[in-house]
Order: structure tokens, then C-alpha cells, then sequence
């Protein structure tokens, strides 16, 4: 793409970095920033900035959080005895748009896939199975994607967590084969959740 400014190729170039972004996308994003005010788009560069400089992760869940515990872990009106297994804390946020859950989370932060060289010690695990030793947890639910990936990581936690008294449930499969949690709507994550089965 030929562009006529320097300026220009180097802001399409970075919005093209974007998932699901094309050059095309980006340019287009680009000529609606130029035509904002200055301050709009100052206040849109510092929401972004904001993003690495002043967001952590929950040192128990490891949701996203401004703070050392989110507001999830933090609360005393969540059920701390009922951990839900996520992949990501864009699950986590679907999950919690159904409004059929008050227990806490844990994040993974991925999935074991051996084709992409991600192993057990390279998501949230061991943190997991600390949780459910020190916490006196009662019930693990797999909520993880349909997905020969979300399988496996539910088998391993399974047969990690097989020492210990608690119990091991997944959602219902409601989410079709395949299916990633954060794309289902929210009436079928809701049933999936309130009809979750034991774990076999």
C-alpha cells in the first residue's frame, strides 16, 4: 500500500497489528482519528498506555485487575469455595454477562497444546492446584472450549486434582464442538453452566 505520508504508513502499519485488521481496516481507522479533535484522540493514546501501565493481573485468580486482588477474589458476596477453570478472562467476562454464576475464577491463560509447545507449566496450573489445597475448595468447574485443546487441559487438571476431595464438574455441552466460550451467546453459557455435569 502506497500512502503519502510517512506518518501516515506508520499508524496504518500499527493498527494493522490488530486482530482481524487489514491495511485497509487500518487506513480507514486512521482517516477517522485524523478527523477527530486533538483531544479525542489524546484521550483515546491514554486509554491505551493505560492499558500496560496501570492493569494487573490478581495474584489469586489472575483475572485482570487495577489492584493486587480483583474485584471478583475481593468481594464477600462471591461463593470462595467454587473455582471456575477459564482459558482466558474474555471467558470469564462471558461468563459473567449471564449472571448464573457467583462463585470465583481461575484464568489459565491459555491451554496445553503440544503442537504450539505450550505444556502444563506454561499456563496457570500450579496455582490452581494450590488454590484447591490452602483454600478448602469444594468444586472445580472445567468451563474451557470444546476443543481437542480444552479437553486435554480439562483431563490433566482432572487427574491432578484426583488426590484431593473436591469436586470436579464441567459445563454442559450446550457449546457446540469446536466452540469457543467467548463467542457462545449468553443464554446458552447461562444453561451450560447451571447444567453442568460431573466430570468424567
Amino acid at each position: 500500500m502506497n500512502l503519502p505520508s510517512k506518518v501516515l504508513e506508520q499508524a496504518v502499519n500499527e493498527l494493522s497489528q490488530f486482530p482481524g485488521i487489514g491495511k485497509k481496516t487500518a487506513l480507514r481507522m486512521v482517516i477517522h482519528l485524523m478527523k477527530q479533535p486533538e483531544d479525542i484522540v489524546a484521550s483515546m493514546a491514554k486509554a491505551i498506555l493505560n492499558l500496560k501501565t496501570n492493569l494487573l493481573f490478581c495474584r489469586v485468580c489472575h483475572n485482570v485487575s487495577e489492584n493486587e486482588l480483583c474485584d471478583i477474589c475481593n468481594s464477600v458476596n462471591r461463593n470462595k469455595k467454587i473455582i471456575c477453570v477459564v482459558k482466558d478472562f474474555q471467558d470469564c467476562i462471558s461468563i459473567e454477562s449471564t449472571n448464573q454464576f457467583n462463585g470465583t475464577y481461575h484464568i489459565l491463560n491459555g491451554l496445553i497444546s503440544p503442537v504450539d509447545g505450550i505444556g502444563p507449566g506454561e499456563i496457570n496450573i500450579a496455582s490452581l492446584l494450590n488454590r484447591v489445597k490452602t483454600d478448602e475448595i469444594e468444586e472445580v468447574i472445567m468451563a474451557l472450549s470444546a476443543t481437542i485443546e480444552g479437553d486435554t487441559t480439562a483431563f490433566y487438571i482432572s487427574k491432578k486434582l484426583k488426590d484431593y476431595e473436591v469436586k470436579i464438574s464441567q459445563i454442559s455441552r450446550g457449546i457446540a464442538i469446536g466452540g469457543e466460550l467467548e463467542f457462545a451467546d449468553e443464554i446458552t453459557l447461562g444453561r451450560s453452566l447451571v447444567n453442568r455435569v460431573k466430570f468424567n
